[in-house]
């Protein structure tokens, strides 16, 4: 047995780690239950937290927050009809129905104990399949790897937002912001406008919080005056008790959904750019289409909430797939892990299982202790989340504020950090207005310094030669193929977020 298994299973298995895997958990599922609150935003204002902390201390941390923060998002989708998070979106489509029959603490732990076994089967998936694709990925050159990345940039910009084009705009202009500083070949100045601040760059830290936090809360406020009232929530005692609990024969009736659920997130967790929200609607289209009876469906069918819930848990796993065995990242949640890893010192990507494999495996243990915590804080705090979901939003809004403006400051180190991160906020909030993808920015900008490398080193293995791909077979399928996921892939997004909203309409008007 590699003894790197047995040394990171007995790093994190420590007390402090405990602790701070039950705290991460905690804080996301508390973050996941209010609404106009996301997952995004909670990592980004946890990462100034984990700055004191050791790697995997900091590391596990945060995966429980994301984890935490999916499983809470279905609480206000269940009780209020309103999504916690992006990811639950659909989990509202049955789990308020059923909140509505009066069976919402049923429809919590439908959605809790079909969440854990999406994340737990989805990490095991990660915990097999990494190691032997990091081995894969360490034997490919420059040019290949350049290759990989390009593709990795046009499946982002093609599959996430709602264009093509603005995708690639977005991408583009995160490409731009990540040219600012000393050129890494000849180390002259790029974009640096004089300013002795600028010459390492834009930190990842401030723009991640700017365009992310900042502008997520910015873009609530602004938009929560177009709203009548404050959303109503779903009474959550039973009359009966038998509405309150989910025996295993109800669970198990259901295997066959969570099964194909688990796989359908596993597989476009893997893929970056998708996301949790496409896998948790395309799993409740696809059950709804193969069942014999589809009328059920938005009537408070557990069938949906299992589909849901499934697939959009089996994405936290899956999406850390391409960032350990290729450095990229599946998400904006990977996005800020990686954020957060070169903080502490640690560069994503295959070497990780060579040069740090103790970490690495460190981390794969709190991942599964993570879903068991997740699955005891959920159980027992279910009652309260029903309270949180009601949080004036006139508290939160400005305490998430000054937790960014805080957090800009302490990490990257002083008042023009603070600039950045409002800058960032303005840029972040215009791209969300106008339909731009800040997934694909924030993604571009975190890749081009590996891929400017990559691009480097290939110009000097070809000497310039752009026919020399033709020497490079795997090298010029990845670029084939980044052809056709523009092609094919862009069409095929679109048209399946077109059926997901009128499925969610078509629910709605029930």
């Amino acid at each position: 047995m590699n003894p790197d298994i047995l040394a990171g299973l007995s790093d994190v298995l420590t007390v402090t780690n405990l602790l701070y895997i039950l705290a991460g958990v905690t804080i996301g599922q508390i973050v996941g239950a209010i609404p106009g609150l996301s997952i995004i935003m909670a990592l980004a204002i946890a990462i100034p937290l984990t700055f004191s902390l050791d790697a995997l201390a900091a590391i596990a941390f945060l995966i429980s927050v994301n984890k935490g923060g999916t499983v809470g998002g279905a609480v206000p989708s269940i009780l209020m009809n309103l999504p916690g998070t992006p990811e639950s979106a659909a989990t509202a489509l049955d789990g308020h129905p059923m909140a509505k029959k009066g069976k919402p603490l049923k429809a919590m732990k439908y959605s809790l104990y079909y969440s854990f076994f999406g994340d737990i089967s989805s990490d095991i998936v990660l915990i097999l399949v990494s190691a032997p694709l990091a081995l894969v990925a360490l034997k490919m050159g420059p040019v290949e790897i350049t290759a990989l990345m390009i593709l990795a940039f046009t499946i982002i910009a093609g599959l996430v937002g709602n264009s093509i084009i603005k995708g690639l705009i977005a991408a583009t202009f995160g490409i731009l912001l990540a040219q600012v500083g000393l050129d890494p070949g000849i180390a002259s100045e790029r974009l640096t406008f004089g300013m002795l601040d600028l010459y390492e760059g834009i930190h990842l830290t401030a723009l991640s919080i700017g365009s992310l936090a900042m502008a997520e809360i910015v873009y609530a406020i602004v938009n929560s005056k177009k709203n009548d009232g404050p959303a109503q929530s779903v009474v959550i005692k039973s009359a009966n008790k038998t509405d309150e609990r989910v025996t295993l024969k109800e669970l198990f009736a259901n295997k066959f959904v969570a099964i194909r659920a688990f796989v359908i997130g596993t597989l476009i967790g893997a893929i970056p750019g998708l996301g949790s929200t496409t896998a948790g609607f395309l799993s409740y289209s696809i059950t709804k289409q193969s069942a014999k009876d589809p009328e059920s469906f938005g009537t408070g069918d557990a069938r949906g909430i299992a589909a849901t819930e499934t697939a959009n848990s089996a994405v936290v796993g899956a999406n850390l797939i391409p960032l350990l065995t290729l450095g990229i990242p599946g998400n904006i949640a990977a996005a800020l892990l990686v954020s957060a890893m070169v903080i502490q010192g640690v560069q994503p990507g295959p070497l990780l299982f060579e040069e740090q494999g103790r970490l690495i495996y460190g981390m794969f243990g709190a991942m599964l202790i993570a879903n068991f915590a997740n699955l005891l804080v959920g159980q027992f705090g279910m009652r309260f989340w029903a309270f949180v979901v009601s949080a004036p939003k006139t508290v939160i809004y400005p305490a998430a504020m000054i937790l960014c403006i805080t957090g800009a400051y302490v990490v990257d180190g002083g008042i023009f950090a603070v600039y950045v991160m409002l800058a960032a906020t303005l840029l972040g909030y215009l791209m969300r207005a106008y339909g731009f993808s800040i997934v694909a920015f924030i993604v571009a900008f975190l890749l081009t310094p590996q891929l400017e490398q990559n691009v480097l080193k290939a110009r000097l293995i070809t000497n310039d030669d752009i026919s020399a791909i033709l020497d490079h077979p795997v090298a010029l399928a990845l670029l084939l193929v980044s052809i056709l996921s523009i092609i094919y892939l862009g069409p095929r997004k679109r048209k399946m977020q077109q059926h997901s909203l009128n499925q969610d309409s078509s629910n709605g008007t029930r």
